[in-house]
């Protein structure tokens, strides 16, 4: 009954934050779809300029042409559920801590985690990006022949989930540092996130394994679209389980969760030398 209510509130704050993005959009209609057309043109530009080189010399490293294509559109696909649930730095925690604004959530009558997962959810202004990777991926299904089935769509699922775990928990655990020193750290997750998609978005195939290795374990860019694609098409890069990344999000997220929790209790007890309203709805 407990887990029913939670879902039950959970879906309810998403409501709520659907409704407040929709009437952003129809407030401001030509801004905000200026802002959406060039966040998709930005993303298009990163995954055209890949895709053209693989076009233009017959593939990338092993990989065809069409194959790249359908890594693209898992990047774009991932690229659309990180805007539609973390354009409000709920991502991007290290802003909301180095700038002091934990109390925001303190404050209110849900958990910091039930406010976490739902605040800054746009499903219309932030689901450009999600349209085109959809796009993208029929395409990309469609010139590689593949055959759907419910196990591979589950499989799909399951792989941009992870995919989503480890970008969030990779954000979490560098954000740790703006507990300490919330100046300094306060756009650290920025730095984090962004340093992955320069990496993320070209195939490691054809690279040395010394190469292809830290960037699948201590350096998890590998993680973010060539591992996860290669395996949906049933070629998981250097011979590993397609249930690697699996593995990886879990063990990265059990050590997020006690360094995150140790920065939390020296929050608590400390608090904030510095506040700063800037980016925060209120």
């Amino acid at each position: 009954m407990a887990a029913k209510t939670t879902l039950r509130r959970i879906m309810r704050l998403f409501g709520i934050s659907a409704k407040m993005d929709l009437a952003w959009l129809m407030r401001d209609t030509m801004y905000a779809l200026a802002g959406i057309t060039a966040d998709m043109i930005g993303n298009l530009s990163v995954v055209s300029g890949v895709l053209l080189i693989s076009v233009r010399f017959g593939g990338i490293g092993g990989m065809s042409a069409d194959e790249v294509l359908f890594m693209m559109a898992y990047s774009t696909l991932i690229t659309g559920l990180f805007i539609v649930f973390g354009a409000s730095n709920n991502i991007h925690i290290s802003r909301i801590i180095g700038r002091g604004q934990l109390e925001h959530f303190f404050i209110q009558p849900l958990s910091l985690k039930t406010q976490l997962i739902t605040y800054g959810f746009c499903p219309f202004t932030g689901g450009g990006n999600l349209l085109v990777g959809l796009i993208l991926l029929i395409i990309a299904i469609q010139r590689l022949g593949l055959t759907l089935s419910v196990g591979w769509i589950l499989a799909l699922s399951g792989h941009l989930l992870t995919t989503m775990v480890i970008i969030v928990a990779r954000s979490y655990l560098a954000s740790t540092l703006a507990f300490y020193a919330p100046v300094a750290a306060e756009e650290i997750s920025s730095t984090v996130i962004e340093g992955t998609w320069l990496l993320s978005t070209f195939p490691l195939s054809g690279m040395p394994a010394a190469l292809q290795v830290p960037l699948l374990t201590i350096l998890p860019e590998g993680l973010m679209a060539w591992f996860p694609a290669l395996s949906l098409l049933g070629k998981p890069p250097l011979g590993w389980s397609a249930a690697y990344p699996m593995l990886f999000a879990l063990i990265l997220t059990l050590i997020t969760s006690y360094f995150f929790r140790k920065g939390l209790n020296y929050y608590v007890r400390k608090g904030s030398n510095r506040y700063v309203p800037y980016g925060f709805r209120r």
